[in-house]
């Protein structure tokens, strides 16, 4: 008797899905904090309507025929939803090869008299959807990396916050390493708070910068500079010992820039600066 596979499967598409749901909700690593079973089962009857129901005899041995771009679409979409979730590769990488084992179980049992049409058709599902697996992988590598770029500009963001410290006064305290992209992001905040708050001086903290290069300096450089331009003064305060040493050993010349070894000193010397006195009250019940 000889089988066509593709029929054969479309004919029993329940049973694939009954099957591989049941071996998805058997793994030891099931996600129930992820994913509720509804949505698994949703989710694998969608992938199995569709591959059913585009798998023809001339397209089996190719997983690059047009006749897949819809169930290439659900694998991608499947793919970066789960990298967002929090799903890892191992686990996305299981959901497609519970397909195969299920499609595989399931031509077993229908092909149980012929191990000729069953060892062709089980080679031809294996590597269609081994190459189904490898595009679900791309994707999700896609879709992860999409979540961490997100999660470092959040992180840009959260960590150079201004701070209105007084009437006039921005401080903007810097914890970590400075680079291109981030002094972009604190040129930017900080800009925008000078504008927003008609501040005449701002505060560049650095007491959390583990170093500073070369590098580092031109970019503190580059925001002094910048902060000028808006008819602000900048002030840098933060400067440790080991980060003076740093900066006379390099040659680097920040002369031209009002510099404090502490954020305090920085407050103090911007209250002067604005003409400003702040004094300690006597408690009534002293005097």
């Amino acid at each position: 008797m000889e089988y066509n596979i593709p029929k054969l499967l479309q004919k029993n598409r329940k049973n694939i899905i009954e099957l591989w749901v049941k071996n998805q909700l058997s793994e030891a690593g099931l996600r129930e904090d992820l994913m509720s079973n509804e949505d698994l089962r949703q989710q694998s009857e969608e992938l199995v309507d569709s591959f059913v129901d585009n798998l023809t005899q001339e397209n089996i041995s190719d997983a690059q025929s047009p006749d897949f771009d819809t169930v290439v679409e659900i694998l991608s979409g499947i793919s970066i939803t789960r990298a967002r979730q929090g799903f890892s590769p191992r686990e996305t990488g299981v959901f497609i090869q519970g397909l195969k084992q299920a499609l595989i179980e399931l031509m077993e049992q229908e092909i149980n008299n012929d191990p000729a049409t069953l060892l062709k058709g089980t080679l031809q599902i294996i590597r269609l959807l081994d190459s189904f697996s490898i595009i679900t992988f791309e994707t999700f590598i896609k879709g992860r990396e999409e979540v961490i770029l997100r999660q470092t500009d959040e992180m840009a963001e959260i960590s150079t916050p201004v701070i209105r410290v007084w009437d006039g006064i921005l401080a903007l305290p810097i914890i970590g390493t400075l680079d291109s992209a981030r002094t972009q992001v604190v040129m930017e905040n900080l800009l925008e708070e000078i504008v927003a708050t008609g501040s005449s001086i701002a505060i560049l903290d650095i007491s959390g910068v583990p170093a500073v290069d070369s590098l580092v300096a031109q970019h503190l450089i580059k925001t002094v500079s910048a902060t000028r331009l808006m008819g602000a003064e900048c002030i840098i305060s933060g400067i440790r010992p080991e980060i003076a040493q740093t900066i006379v050993h390099l040659g680097i010349d920040l002369s031209t820039i009002v510099t404090k070894a502490t954020l305090a000193n920085a407050l103090k010397f911007s209250f002067q600066s604005l003409k400003l006195e702040v004094r300690r009250t006597q408690d009534s019940k002293t005097q």
